[in-house]
């Protein structure tokens, strides 16, 4: 016989059982995602970029619109639609290319 004063435990149907291993499943997954996207960005975030020159010098007449530093060149857009790619460590122009 059972007794009165202690409510019996049901057993949980099997789809019950089977929804809370997925979500337990899913729930440990978004969390080790969630380490990985952390980890990778700071990373990512902590490498060294390219090293930048203390200084450019441009040949004369040139005035720079924009400029872009790569590892091992630095581009340079004047404002004659010019794009003058430089050596970091001389300033000497490797390349120049005109815009139309």
């Amino acid at each position: 016989m059972t007794d009165p004063s202690k409510p019996e435990l049901q057993e949980e149907p099997p789809q019950l059982k089977f929804l809370r291993r997925l979500v337990t499943t899913l729930t440990v997954v978004m969390i080790g995602g969630l380490v990985v996207v952390i980890s990778l960005l700071v990373i990512r975030l902590s490498a060294d970029g390219p090293s930048l020159p203390e200084s450019i010098t441009l040949p004369d007449g040139v005035t720079a619109e924009a400029v872009t530093f790569g590892t091992g060149w630095v581009a340079v857009v004047t404002q004659d639609q010019r794009i003058l790619i430089l050596d970091p460590e001389t300033s000497a122009v490797l390349q120049e290319i005109e815009l139309k």
